[in-house]
């Protein structure tokens, strides 16, 4: 049977999740696209891949616009569904697989999803979640046969490999889930046109040369996922990491000779005290992209220093990955030498992004004084799923909402000092957590450290520093406060110090504040 022909595309749209992997292909079906455990999928195999998929969704009667989710680790084949599914014209649904069953449960069903293409390594948690979730009317397992799923290999046993797509009814790509740090997570509507311009300010704003090679450790459901896709439109290849193992990585970006690479901060924290890292041959490195949470402007040098190519994104799921941006050749000055006022910044507000601090009441502030960072534009999500108050609470006069607290600086740069609702107001002074916490990372013992307010009868709320040590180190409080006290005032200084072994975090490696404050609050230390 001949394969039909495509539909005609919605006017204005944006470019679909599948069209990266099609450019890619273009200039060389051959290529290796993904490559995991040393081997390798070829661009026109993902395509195959792809083609197979778009029937079999839609042959099982899942219609151009419906939600589709995937369940799995970092796995080529589950990223290749994804491509897939784009295909078919329905809609992207990222599962992350670090995700408790509740939350999985209530994303499935409030994002309205009809299928879940998962790994069997999460079986019995969907197993356990299918009864309640009566939306959903396709199961299919990516590695094996289940007695209530079919492996994706039968599923698509009579699904020939040959071209074949549906037109989407709307330019609507994937609808990831917010963190939930704050409650329920919600779903953001990101469309074809913000991954489009996301696509875009990564091309503009940092160097890439040839077929570009891109090492994914983190996971695939959030930044590290996002990131391929002007990897992919350059035909590059995507190197993919099942879990986070230090000497691994360095291995790999030897091996692949790779050039692009995104960690978070607390990675890039291990990365650091690796014994393998200053032997490592990290001379292909074209841009290692940080970003996701504050990094400490003293551990940001000594990468500059022992790395190399250090490149800052900020961005929310909101408005992907991009809202300023910060290429390698900026966190130093002309003569080469390194920046220190820029390393505490976020960057420069990208190319395609309107970008304007503003005061309580939406006045637009002016260089220099801070308030709420918002933003508008092409990359600024078109809403939260089914949620039209908290659509509307997020935005003010066609401006999207941070909730960061920040300012502009005298060349335009960005800087961050608090989320708005950690800002702590001791004393009858606002105290940005953040900036006490570059003075904390800057005393060498600390690995980590978060800081909150608590209530205070004297002060309102007194400032409170809760540290991580560097693995053997022991830290002598009062000869902290007396460091730091040094570097931001006494007001700043951290009037009570907590040590822990560790830090609360979420799923994506931000650390969660408000466990901290209920922790501290009930007196119980993790």
């Amino acid at each position: 049977m001949a394969a039909p022909k495509s539909e005609p595309r919605i006017q204005g749209s944006g470019a679909r999740l599948v069209d990266y992997l099609d450019k890619g292909a273009s200039l060389g079906a051959q290529a290796p696209c993904l490559t995991m455990d040393e081997q390798d999928l070829s661009y026109g195999e993902v395509q195959a891949i792809s083609w197979r998929v778009a029937r079999g969704l839609d042959a099982s009667g899942i219609a151009p616009g419906e939600k589709v989710a995937v369940l799995s680790g970092n796995d080529p084949m589950a990223f290749s569904c994804v491509f897939g599914i784009s295909r078919a014209g329905a809609v992207w649904c990222p599962v992350n697989p670090r995700n408790e069953a509740s939350e999985n449960r209530f994303i499935l069903d409030a994002f309205d999803c009809a299928a879940l293409i998962f790994h069997s390594d999460f079986r019995k948690m969907v197993e356990a979640l299918r009864p309640s979730l009566p939306k959903l009317r396709l199961l299919v397992c990516l590695d094996r046969d289940l007695d209530f799923a079919p492996s994706l290999e039968t599923w698509l046993a009579e699904a020939p490999a040959s071209p074949f797509e549906r037109a989407p009814p709307d330019d609507l790509a994937m609808i990831p889930g917010t963190g939930g740090t704050t409650g329920k997570p919600k779903g953001v509507m990101l469309s074809g046109r913000n991954l489009e311009a996301m696509t875009a300010i990564t091309l503009m704003s940092y160097p890439f040369e040839g077929r570009p090679v891109y090492l994914a450790l983190a996971p695939l459901t959030h930044a590290a996922g996002v990131l391929c896709f002007p990897i992919l439109c350059l035909g590059g290849r995507i190197v993919i990491m099942h879990h986070a193992d230090m000497g691994e990585f360095l291995r790999l970006i030897e091996t692949h000779r790779v050039s692009h690479v995104f960690l978070p901060p607390t990675v890039i924290y291990m990365l650091l005290d690796h014994p393998g890292l200053d032997s490592a041959d990290l001379s292909s490195l074209r841009c290692f992209w940080y970003g996701a949470a504050p990094i400490s402007p003293i551990r940001l040098a000594e990468a500059l220093r022992r790395i190399g190519p250090m490149a800052q994104l900020f961005g929310q799921t909101e408005a992907p990955m991009m809202i300023s941006t910060m290429a390698p050749k900026d966190h130093y000055n002309p003569d080469g030498s390194v920046n220190p006022a820029r390393l505490a910044s976020a960057g420069r507000p990208s190319p395609l992004v309107r970008l304007a601090i503003v005061d309580p009441e939406g006045r637009i502030l002016p260089r220099g004084e801070r308030g709420e960072i918002v933003v508008r534009g092409s990359l600024v999500m078109e809403g939260y799923y089914k949620d039209p108050v908290a659509t509307a609470e997020s935005t003010v006069d066609g401006w999207r909402r941070t909730g960061d607290i920040g300012y502009l600086d005298e060349e335009n740069f960005l800087h961050i000092v608090d989320r708005a609702k950690d800002m702590i107001i001791t004393g009858g002074f606002n105290v940005y957590s953040v900036e006490v916490e570059n003075a904390l990372q800057a005393y060498e013992a600390i690995q980590d450290c978060a800081v909150v307010g608590l209530p205070d009868e004297k002060w309102g709320e007194r400032v409170v520093a809760v540290i991580q040590p560097r693995p053997g180190r022991e830290i002598d409080p009062e000869a902290l406060k007396a460091f730091v006290k040094g570097r931001v005032g006494g007001v700043k200084t951290p009037k009570q110090i907590e040590i822990w072994a560790d830090l609360p975090r979420s799923r994506v490696g931000k650390v969660l504040k408000a466990e901290i404050k209920a922790a501290l609050l009930a007196g119980k230390a993790p």
